[in-house]
């Protein structure tokens, strides 16, 4: 037994010691950085997109260059809140005001709540949405969970499969290994024929992180609460707890955290022309205020 243990123990620490030669070799493949990619490729930033490459170098290089120029481009880190305010006016993605057990950031998807056309903006939207919940991650955690709440949807206002390609895209090309677990929680019939279609976007290592949850199965129940606790669930996800999305007082929230991010990153927001631009915002219960590094 004890040589069991010990067996283990040098296999471990043989793991991390080919994880950090890993490491320094996709460092060394990405070659020098300077300004905000520096900042974003950090030795965690290196560990995840190795982790969701299967820790091949050739393709986690791939993938972090091609987020390098995405994140150029599109300048996710830049996007303030008034920018995008008016695809939170129904509380259709936000953060919520509580943790999971191991203290990750909870964002709760409502699609039957669409209130907005353009698949652009409402990217832009879910983009600025995951960089906050990065920015407001525990220093202890990297990971954030999704819980996906299908009331109110139907046929009418099923999203179309390019805004679940475009979400797919955004969150496992360029926010690898950020997200923990999403829970649906009871999905219609309607979904049924929609997710046979969008799971063929998924990898493997995101397919097993999505856990459909139904009232009647208890195994499925059971599964969701080990993540989370019944007194901070709403009622609509099978919990105990009445959450009121409130547009003004998430905007608050959020244009708060614009500063914060605006720090982080080494730049300043036009303030004021937030507050002007400002669409009457509104929000969710009040988030915890707990920072660390967007990497």
């Amino acid at each position: 037994m004890f040589r069991w243990r010990n067996n283990t123990s040098h296999d471990q620490e043989n793991d991390s010691v080919q994880h950090e030669s890993k490491i320094n070799e996709l460092k060394a493949a990405i070659g020098p950085l300077s300004g905000r990619s520096l900042q974003y490729c950090t030795d965690a930033c290196f560990r995840r997109y190795l982790d969701a490459r299967n820790w091949n170098v050739d393709k986690a290089k791939k993938m972090l260059e091609e987020t390098i120029r995405w994140r150029s481009a599109y300048k996710p880190e830049e996007i303030c809140w008034h920018e995008v305010a008016v695809e939170g006016e129904t509380g259709k993605i936000y953060r919520a005001n509580f943790h999971d057990r191991q203290g990750r950031t909870v964002l709760i998807l409502r699609p039957g709540m669409q209130n907005t056309k353009s698949i652009d903006n409402q990217m832009r939207h879910l983009t600025y949405l995951i960089e906050n919940a990065v920015l407001n991650l525990p220093e202890s955690q990297e990971q954030m969970a999704w819980l996906i709440d299908f009331t109110g949807l139907s046929i009418s206002n099923t999203p179309p499969i390019k805004s679940a390609r475009d979400t797919v895209n955004i969150l496992q090309n360029h926010y690898p290994e950020r997200l923990a677990v999403a829970f649906l929680y009871n999905p219609p019939r309607i979904f049924e024929a929609f997710w046979k279609i969008v799971k063929y976007f998924l990898d493997a290592k995101t397919f097993q992180k999505v856990k459909f949850v139904y009232p009647k199965d208890n195994d499925s129940v059971d599964l969701m609460r080990s993540y989370f606790d019944d007194e901070n669930l709403p009622t609509e996800l099978g919990g105990k707890a009445t959450l009121k999305y409130d547009h003004e007082e998430f905007s608050r929230s959020m244009t708060e955290d614009d500063e914060k991010a605006a720090a982080f990153w080494g730049f300043e927001r036009k303030l004021q022309q937030a507050v002007n631009g400002h669409h009457g915002a509104d929000g969710a219960p009040k988030p915890v205020d707990s920072a660390s590094p967007v990497s």
